[in-house]
């Protein structure tokens, strides 16, 4: 299955102040079923989004999304605007931009793979990118300028055990850099940091050998799910590192992404332990979806129900 991983593989004081919440204080909302406002990652849109940035994110809005999560765009920059620029465009629409996506390394496919197509059915073309392991100032610059609370890494080289380690020092580096501009720092998974490398899970590794206190982690539920790991035993064993979530669904054979609700996970458990994770915003993401703005408002509303 074409996946993000496929594709990818190779804000201010006071906002950080606000996430620094008493956790007794995070735990009774969470009990009490009070929820952060649903979040999108804008990646959902690819090759859409481009067409009409304001009237797309309006859109959203209207469906009942609050928070963006961006990722990259064939317009370059953010979505061809400056951070400044996309800052100012999501707040006249009553949005927050919460977090921006970024790469650990230069991009390149896999051995043997091919471009995933996108919401138009051709091949995704994308502009050259920036990475952490190459301009990790610059990028967390560029976001500290744009006011975003969370800089997040989307994707980093994992496939030999050298590379795991470079990847954590790239994370680590990255993660001081970004304290000292007054933004958080994540990391976001796909299911190939839960498969062995040279004897070791990545992701395992990670958690042990990053600083918990500066890297944060963006835990992709589908993904975790997929390599079968329950994201709740993730959560017990590590209180409070895992900031930010994934939401998706797959099909029975986990080769689809489809719509949130309609696929074959249990999300209510995972939900039920949102205190433990240390969760403070959460995404709806759906990597290639058919028909965006249809399947985000199927997702919204199967969302609601499961919070009510």
């Amino acid at each position: 299955m074409q996946t993000r991983r496929s594709f990818l593989q190779q804000g201010s004081a006071l906002a950080l102040g606000s996430l620094l919440m008493n956790k007794s204080i995070a735990a009774d909302l969470f009990k009490a079923g009070k929820f952060p406002a649903p979040g999108l990652q804008l990646f959902t849109f690819f090759n859409v989004i481009e067409q009409d940035v304001p009237g797309n994110l309006r859109k959203i809005h209207d469906i009942g999304y609050r928070e963006i999560e961006s990722a990259f765009s064939r317009l370059g920059g953010y979505y061809g605007k400056s951070p400044k620029e996309f800052a100012q465009l999501l707040k006249d629409l009553g949005l927050t931009w919460r977090s921006h996506h970024v790469l650990g390394a230069p991009f390149k496919l896999p051995p043997g793979s091919k471009m995933p197509t996108g919401a138009d059915g051709k091949p995704m073309v994308i502009p050259p990118m920036k990475n952490l392991r190459d301009n990790y100032q610059e990028l967390v610059d560029q976001a500290a300028e744009g006011g975003v609370t969370y800089l997040v890494c989307a994707n980093t080289p994992i496939e030999t055990l050298d590379e795991v380690k470079a990847s954590i020092e790239v994370l680590n580096k990255t993660a001081v850099a970004a304290k000292k501009a007054g933004l958080l720092f994540a990391y976001h998974n796909h299911d190939a940091e839960f498969r062995a490398v040279d004897g070791v899970i990545p992701y395992d590794l990670m958690l042990k050998e990053t600083d918990k206190d500066l890297v944060k982690m963006e835990l992709d539920l589908a993904w975790a799910m997929k390599a079968g790991k329950n994201p709740v035993d993730l959560f017990k064993a590590n209180k409070g590192r895992f900031h930010l979530w994934h939401v998706k669904d797959l099909d029975e054979k986990n080769e689809k992404v489809l719509e949130f609700g309609k696929g074959h996970f249990d999300f209510k458990p995972i939900f039920d332990h949102a205190a433990d994770s240390g969760m403070k915003y959460f995404f709806i993401e759906q990597d290639g979806a058919p028909n965006p703005l249809e399947n985000i408002t199927t997702s919204y509303n199967n969302l609601q129900k499961l919070l009510k």
